[in-house]
Parts: structure tokens; sequence; C-alpha cells
């Protein structure tokens, strides 16, 4: 074969791999302008909360806290997102990390019921009673009927198995 030939041989094989490759794709959705445009308008870390939130219930801890550590790289105001970070740090028993976050939830979000319910679990969990009781006490104190902070209560006063 001269090398015209040649040449003209590899462009069509080239032509024909890049048409096997690019011709099943072609049959492929992508994301309608509609759909991009939702996932746009979304605020940052919105999706990395929800995503740490269905990792925390299924029980997957490390997965939670990686979502929840994107969310607040992206959205450091939201205290929604330290929130659920410190409570991975605590399942994960990071109580270190966690106080850290806890700070930071009240820095940007101020006292809460959630924020104290939060972290006197974390001072139960450590076995910090007297602190887990004075936390937990100011959330019932906000929120007499939340049932969470009732139930972190009664695991206070429960006796402890030793």
């Amino acid at each position: 074969m001269n090398k015209d030939l040649k040449m003209m041989f590899v462009q069509r094989c080239a032509a024909m791999a890049l048409l096997t490759i690019v011709l099943p794709l072609a049959g492929c959705q992508s994301l309608g302008a509609d759909t991009a445009l939702s996932l746009a308008s979304e605020p940052p870390g919105v999706v990395e909360i929800s995503g740490g939130k269905e990792q925390f219930r299924a029980g997957n801890f490390g997965l939670a806290e990686a979502a929840f550590k994107r969310a607040v790289e992206l959205a450091p105001q939201n205290g929604e997102a330290w929130l659920g970070l410190a409570a991975c740090h605590d399942e994960l028993r990071r109580f270190d990390l966690a106080d850290r976050d806890y700070a930071q939830v009240q820095a940007v979000s101020g006292t809460s019921v959630a924020l104290l319910n939060n972290r006197g679990y974390s001072q139960f969990l450590r076995g910090n009673l007297a602190a887990a009781r004075a936390d937990l006490s100011a959330a019932r104190a906000l929120a007499p009927d939340n049932a969470a902070v009732q139930v972190n209560l009664k695991a206070l006063a429960a006796p402890r198995q030793r």
C-alpha cells in the first residue's frame, strides 16, 4: 500500500471507532433545560444536606459525614449542615470534631432546640451526664413537647448498665 492509502485506511478506522463510541451515546438523555435550571436554582449545599440525612438515617455515618462536610464547604453559614456534621462526628466518636461543629452551629445560627438537644446527646454519649442534663433541660425549657428531647431526657434518667 502506498502512503496515501495507508493514511486513508487509518483515518477511516479512527472514524469508525469514534462512531462506535458516539452513536450509542446519542440515544442517552442529557439533563433537559428545565432540570438543569432547577438544579442550578437550589441553594448551595442543599443537595448535600439531603444526601447526608439519607445516609445518616441508613446508619452510614462515614458517607453522611462526607456529604455534610461538602455541604459546609459549599455553604459555611448553613447551621443545618454544621449540625448534621456534628451528629456524624458524634456517631463516629470524634467528639473533638463534634465540639468544633457545635461551636460553628452556635456561631452561625444561635442557640436552638436542635443544637441543645444534639449537644446534650453528645455529652450523654461521652458519659458527661451533668453537661448532658444541662443542655437537655435547656432544650426542654424551649420546647417542652419536643419528642426527641423527651426521649433523650428519659435515656439520661434511666439507670446506666455497667
